[in-house]
């Protein structure tokens, strides 16, 4: 029988998970996090676990928080078992866990008045968010903050009752500005390029809106450093508490799986100090952004990449993408021909041996990481992921008939049925209107790339639009398969 996880049964945990080492009493909080997902808590929040077993850093632990009501259930599974988190670290050929203890609190979703009496604390000298890409309010065409969305008019026009991340965050501000109390760091840890730079955009964005001279103060005083954050943590679903606890016996109402690899840079900018993590792994450096560059364009666009041609061929994980005849020298071509070579090199890192070890995650068939997961959110995440490479390619003047064909796959698989006709279930925040212009694109592509607020100026280049049709057309005519085995050959 499996032992239940909660602070009284870390003894016999102990016997089969690494569990915290430091007194969990002696804790007290210095961050307040938004969005307390898999993957902070594989990431984030496993740094600080690793730094404070090594017994410094005790006051920087975490303050879970949310906007969402969904949230509810994983905090109250979560205090059940007093915030403690398993995490399963995978590589091809071991799983380890470990408990990790860095939280020891979670607000009430939704509760605007608890979270911005917490984040006008002077204790909380950092808030970090995971609130993934499609919740910074950016106009994908444009790259920048669009203060037009209903949410945001809202807390513009009440800005004491935010409803919005950004909105809790202005209220927190202006009281410590009242109270003479120094401003917190805001830390995103999302995978957006110049995160910081977004975050700050959209903070002050909103507080401008409505107070203008406490905008002024957020920018002048408020730190929003950059960061680049990177490792595989797939949704948990009743797979992973099954594994948990028929190989570990721990029984956990929401345990992280994750891969082995992990990987986390940041700018060294923070207003009121920050831990050590430099201790523990973290690499700080003056500009992320060559580093997060690499990364958004080889690992996310690479998921990107074989995504759709998966989801449309009815496979069901990465690893098994991997697996497939023609999806993996898909990859492989797209990133070597058109993507690493647009690519800024870095330091001491060698990108083809980055992109080896890309394939060797996408691999891992302990991930069982989800194609539809992959698949989701591409408004968001093509514009991000994708788009950037397209840009800068038809910029030197280099063809991008791979990228073009990603594009393609993407529209392809919005029209919402598998090659076997199978119809696809809604796989997107804006799903209804992606799954009426695919249908109006089947017959004309360009209808696909007149969507300005994904595609911008790209979506109007005489090239893309020529390879793109040329793509999306042939998907239709000849299927999937047929069009990925004429682009590996070198078919025009």
């Amino acid at each position: 029988m499996a032992t239940k996880l909660c602070a009284r049964n870390l003894g016999s945990i102990s016997a089969v998970a690494a569990v915290p080492t430091y007194d969990r009493a002696l804790l007290s909080p210095g961050i307040l996090h938004f969005g307390v997902g898999n993957f902070h808590r594989a990431h984030q929040a496993l740094y600080l676990d690793r730094l404070f077993n090594t017994g410094v850093g005790h006051d920087w632990a975490i303050i879970g928080a949310s906007v969402m009501s969904s949230d509810e259930r994983l905090r109250q599974s979560l205090k059940e078992q007093d915030f403690l988190s398993t995490v399963v670290e995978q590589s091809a050929t071991e799983s380890n866990a470990r408990v990790t203890g860095a939280m020891v609190d979670f607000l009430m979703p939704g509760n605007s008045a608890d979270i911005i009496r917490s984040l006008a604390d002077p204790a909380i000298r950092i808030v970090s968010l995971t609130i993934t890409e499609g919740g910074y309010f950016i106009n994908p065409g444009s790259g920048v903050f669009d203060p037009r969305h209903p949410v945001l008019i809202s807390d513009s026009a009440d800005p004491e009752n935010p409803k919005t991340v950004f909105g809790l965050m202005i209220a927190g501000l202006k009281e410590r500005r009242s109270a003479g109390i120094p401003p917190f760091s805001i830390l995103s840890c999302d995978n957006i390029p110049h995160n910081g730079r977004v975050t700050r955009d959209a903070v002050v964005g909103l507080a401008r809106l409505s107070d203008p001279g406490l905008a002024d103060w957020i920018q002048d005083k408020v730190a929003f450093p950059n960061s680049m954050v990177d490792r595989i943590s797939p949704a948990t679903s009743t797979r992973e508490r099954e594994l948990l606890a028929r190989d570990f016996g721990i029984e956990d109402a929401a345990p992280v799986f994750c891969e082995h690899y992990s990987q986390w840079v940041l700018e060294d900018r923070f207003t009121s100090g920050r831990p050590a993590l430099e201790t523990v792994g973290v690499q700080f450096v003056p500009d992320v952004t060559p580093y997060e560059t690499m990364k958004i364009r080889m690992l996310n666009g690479g998921h990107a990449t074989i995504a759709y041609a998966a989801g449309l061929l009815g496979i069901q994980y990465a690893h098994e993408a991997m697996e497939h005849a023609l999806l993996r020298p898909f990859l492989a071509k797209v990133e070597h021909d058109e993507i690493i070579p647009i690519v800024p090199p870095l330091p001491t890192t060698d990108l083809n041996a980055y992109f080896t070890l890309i394939e060797e995650r996408f691999s891992n068939p302990k991930i069982a990481d989800t194609v539809r997961r992959l698949c989701y959110d591409g408004s968001n995440r093509q514009s991000k992921f994708i788009t950037p490479s397209i840009n800068d390619r038809l910029k030197v003047g280099a063809d991008i008939q791979g990228l073009a064909l990603v594009s393609a796959l993407w529209s392809r698989y919005c029209f919402g049925t598998l090659e076997n006709g199978q119809e696809i279930e809604p796989n997107d925040p804006e799903w209804s209107r992606l799954n009426a212009v695919a249908h109006l694109a089947r017959q004309d592509p360009l209808a696909w790339l007149a969507m300005d607020d994904i595609y911008g100026e790209v979506g109007r280049v005489p090239l893309f639009q020529e390879r793109f049709s040329a793509a999306l057309l042939a998907l239709y005519a000849e299927g999937v398969e047929s069009v990925l085995a004429g682009y590996l050959e070198g078919a025009s």
